[in-house]
């Protein structure tokens, strides 16, 4: 079962200078990033907690149309960029896909990937996806190879102590997708990788570990994905960007020993 929303892809023309609006405006601080070596995407990625926010450019476009996050940002960009797909972590990816498609789910089979860093260090993952992702459809799975600066032991304590430009540690609360038919996407996101919802008023809800996943209907065609961010701030921040909107919460907890609030 996912225990948590591992990253939000958004679809951009150029990684690094989305990355630089997005600090600028926002306060996040981008990391990590590379390129998906035979995959026709590059990245750049801010960890919010154990989470994390992906800038996916497109490089080549017949190498990206050949995999299912790649053909998602490339619909994004198409549209103008924006929110592409998202990910949920599993650690037993292998054993869930086995179950899904048991009982028969479209999600595909367990892939290997990486994505080598500027540095040399090379991030390796696992996933499986349906043929077909975005933001009507259901999220993708994925595990990380625990090991090295990105995905480490020491590499995710640092993250969660990690003091963003906006003055605290920050990590992702929760995702809500606003969809032409959100009661049939609910019921894809059980068939395909096992996401239960409950129906909330118009929304439909699902608590995925520490985060909330939350489908409403589209009763606007300008509306719009929202991330909800906690942050050691003092008042709530709210800004559109990139096609998204991003909700900064302010979050109570002990501080740590440099002065910024840790969510522990």
């Amino acid at each position: 079962m996912a225990s948590g929303i591992d990253h939000v892809v958004l679809a951009v023309n150029d990684p690094d200078s989305a990355a630089a609006e997005l600090t600028e405006r926002v306060g996040f601080a981008f990391t990590a990033g590379g390129r998906h070596a035979g995959l026709g995407t590059f990245n750049r990625i801010a960890f919010l907690g154990d989470a994390y926010l992906e800038l996916m450019g497109v490089d080549d476009p017949a190498a990206a149309a050949a995999w299912p996050i790649g053909a998602a940002a490339m619909q994004a960009l198409e549209r103008g960029g924006g929110f592409a797909t998202y990910a949920l972590v599993d650690d037993a990816i292998r054993n869930t896909v086995a179950r899904l498609r048991a009982n028969g789910s479209s999600i595909g089979p367990v892939v290997h990937g990486g994505r080598e860093r500027p540095d040399g260090e090379r991030a390796e993952w696992w996933t499986a996806a349906a043929p077909e992702l975005g933001p009507d459809r259901p999220p993708f799975l994925i595990k990380h190879l625990a090991s090295g600066v990105e995905w480490g032991r020491d590499a995710l304590a640092a993250r969660r102590d990690f003091v963003h430009p906006i003055g605290s540690p920050v990590r992702l609360v929760g995702v809500q997708l606003a969809v032409l038919d959100h009661i049939a996407l609910a019921s894809s996101c059980l068939a395909d990788i096992g996401l239960e919802f409950l129906a909330v008023g118009e929304s439909a809800v699902c608590a995925i570990g520490p985060h909330v996943l939350r489908l409403g209907p589209s009763h606007d065609s300008d509306a719009r994905p929202t991330l909800l961010i906690g942050a050691g701030i003092d008042a709530p921040r709210r800004a559109e960007i990139l096609g998204v909107d991003v909700e900064i919460r302010p979050q109570r907890g002990w501080r740590n020993r440099s002065g910024a609030v840790d969510f522990g």
